[in-house]
């Protein structure tokens, strides 16, 4: 009798989870992300996002420290 117990609900087990896989939304890969454009600091060479970058074209800088210094290097 336990035998048959223990078939019984292994069978309901086996039964839930096929039901429950084969009704899973397919999965959807994700979407690809742009890389963002970097911009070379003119006065210590790190590479930085354009969008937190200081300054313009073609002098771009990492920090406001760095812009004055170089700005002050030129006025030198």
């Amino acid at each position: 009798m336990a035998r048959l117990l223990l078939l019984f609900a292994l069978a309901l087990l086996l039964t839930w989870l096929w039901r429950r896989l084969r009704n899973r939304p397919p999965r959807r890969p994700a979407p690809p992300t742009q890389a963002e454009p970097m911009v070379r600091c003119q006065h210590c060479g790190l590479h930085v996002p354009r969008e937190e970058a200081l300054g313009s074209a073609p002098h771009w800088y990492c920090s406001q420290a760095h812009l004055e210094a170089d700005r002050a290097k030129q006025d030198s």
